[in-house]
């Protein structure tokens, strides 16, 4: 059962790719044509020529740009699955549908917005290319470490809600997943690089964008997946509540 999930998390996961990338074809592409033309007209100012790009940015913003996103929302679809395959008829008696939803939603917060908060994405020629090692470490740092504080706030989480009732645990595990992720943000590096006279449009937009593409792809992966799994619940019809788990 575990392996059809995971499958249709792919599914899904390619699915809300198809969109994500729509989205960013549309709105994040002049984002970063924006940058790209403050770095020529940097280089420009400085005498020197600019770089031509090994792959032509038609093909960038085209084939390798549905190609990374294809790929991303794949692997984050088969993840969402196993994790939905451990959480399914654990957390409250939500349906199918609905448990992928607080899932997409929870995913989204512990993987994309908080780690954004800490360290949003920039276009180019707003940061130094030096440090790129350093921004990309700190980075996935911060992703792990909201993912293992979010593991941790959901168990404790459940001790919460049977001690002090639903509505309270939640809220209890919520207020102290935020206090931990927000101590550990504020001891991590902060990497300030971006130029005064980066156009500030074009940074709010780029970052938006971006946001906006992770929003898009995990809400229509929380969807499509709940769709598929209540459809395969429904025609398999009525389970014994031993029996309701997908990952058994």
């Amino acid at each position: 059962m575990v392996r059809t999930l995971l499958v249709r998390g792919m599914l899904a996961g390619v699915a809300a790719a198809v969109v994500a990338w729509v989205f960013a074809y549309l709105v994040g592409e002049p984002a970063l044509n924006g940058g790209i033309a403050y770095e020529d007209m940097v280089s420009a100012a400085a005498g020197e020529a600019a770089e031509a790009p090994e792959v032509s940015r038609g093909v960038q913003s085209t084939i390798g740009l549905a190609v990374a996103v294809l790929i991303y929302g794949a692997a984050i679809g088969g993840i969402f699955s196993l994790v939905y395959a451990a959480v399914y008829g654990r957390i409250g008696r939500l349906t199918p549908r609905a448990t992928a939803a607080v899932l997409a939603v929870v995913g989204f917060v512990v993987v994309v917005l908080v780690p954004f908060v800490k360290y949003p994405s920039n276009p180019p020629a707003s940061s130094d290319d030096d440090t790129i090692g350093l921004r990309t470490g700190t980075f996935v740092l911060m992703v792990l470490l909201s993912v293992v504080v979010a593991v941790v706030a959901v168990a404790v989480g459940r001790r919460l809600v049977a001690r002090f009732g639903s509505w309270n645990g939640v809220v209890l595990a919520a207020v102290g997943y935020l206090v931990v992720i927000g101590v550990i943000g504020a001891l991590l590096p902060t990497i300030a690089e971006t130029p005064e006279d980066f156009p500030a449009v074009v940074l709010y937009d780029f970052r938006a964008s971006t946001l906006g593409m992770h929003l898009v792809l995990w809400a229509v992966l929380g969807l499509v997946f709940g769709a598929l799994v209540d459809g395969s619940i429904r025609r398999a019809g009525p389970a014994r509540p031993a029996e309701s788990s997908p990952s058994r």
